[in-house]
């Protein structure tokens, strides 16, 4: 069965030959994430892909130390920003978007999905019935296509990490978010509210139909065993080879037992809790309370 979506974007990635996005990866090392400004050599037009908030949760502190790194280096370049891309709602850290929107502009846009992650995780945290999907600025459907200069961007739903997974593909680049890590680490786990680890297969194969040496850029790296330095670009062609979880050869059944077993024994994410909250509205943070002050929610014997 075809993919049509899929056969447009390969032919997307096989037709860039000039104009390559140009990526310049920040890593943020308390909480393993990378970062992503990407942007058209042409125009100058840029977008941010996941970016950190910096959050100390034994003092309740937020930085943007790591935001304005990203800042610096868009002012140097001259690059104007039209997108803050999410790939999924994270559980790891806050995201930076409304502070990065409001220095240097641009849309905060994830994946349309986001409206079922907010149902999951609304009860939980007493959010406003009917508010899904509002704190961004624009909701991708799977397929969806949108320019950034003269490249052009498509969208591509990958559930099963959560069920609002979203990888962005541009020239002969994708960014695949929580689905895959680099080769020797394997994959995401899928047992988070609405996660499945069959479905999570499913989206990583089609993320590897793509041509083989499309290139993948991860948003974690954890230094698999053996190896001394962070990475977080591969290809297409090497993770189907090589990718210790999911390389070419491993059937859905199989990867289903190896995932849901592995995720049992995983502990829940240190920031789940603040980051959730936070993230399922864009990364904008509680408003004050009458005092000033503004709190997170930490719910209690509800996990």
């Amino acid at each position: 069965m075809t993919d049509p979506i899929l056969e447009k974007a390969a032919e997307q990635v096989r037709a860039a030959v000039r104009g390559l996005p140009i990526v310049q990866a920040f890593f943020h090392e308390l909480t393993s994430t990378v970062s992503y400004v990407i942007h058209d050599p042409t125009t100058g037009e840029a977008a941010i892909v996941d970016s950190v908030l910096d959050y100390d949760s034994a003092s309740g502190r937020t930085s943007s130390s790591f935001a304005q790194s990203m800042i610096a280096y868009i002012k140097k370049q001259g690059l104007r920003v039209s997108w803050l891309l999410e790939t999924h709602v994270h559980a790891d850290h806050l995201s930076a978007a409304p502070y990065l929107q409001a220095e240097v502009g641009g849309k905060i846009a994830i994946g349309r999905n986001i409206v079922a992650v907010e149902q999951l995780f609304g009860k939980l945290f007493n959010h406003p019935a009917g508010h899904a999907g509002a704190d961004f600025d624009q909701l991708f459907d799977d397929g969806d296509r949108f320019n950034l200069g003269q490249l052009t961007l498509t969208a591509l739903h990958v559930p099963g990490h959560t069920p609002a997974d979203t990888a962005y593909i541009v020239g002969d680049a994708v960014f695949v978010g929580d689905t895959l890590f680099m080769p020797d680490y394997g994959t995401a786990r899928a047992d988070f509210p609405g996660g499945d680890a069959r479905q999570l297969y499913r989206s990583i194969r089609r993320l590897l139909s793509l041509p083989s040496h499309t290139r993948i850029f991860v948003c974690h790296d954890y230094k698999a065993p053996g190896r001394d330095e962070y990475q977080w670009e591969t290809t297409v062609g090497e993770q189907r080879a090589n990718n210790i979880h999911i390389r070419d050869g491993v059937t859905e059944a199989e990867f289903a037992v190896m995932r849901e077993r592995r995720d049992a024994t995983l502990s829940m994410p240190g920031l789940i809790l603040p980051a959730i909250q936070v993230n399922i509205r864009g990364g904008r943070l509680p408003a004050a309370d009458a005092n000033g002050i503004r709190y997170l929610k930490i719910p209690l014997d509800a996990i």
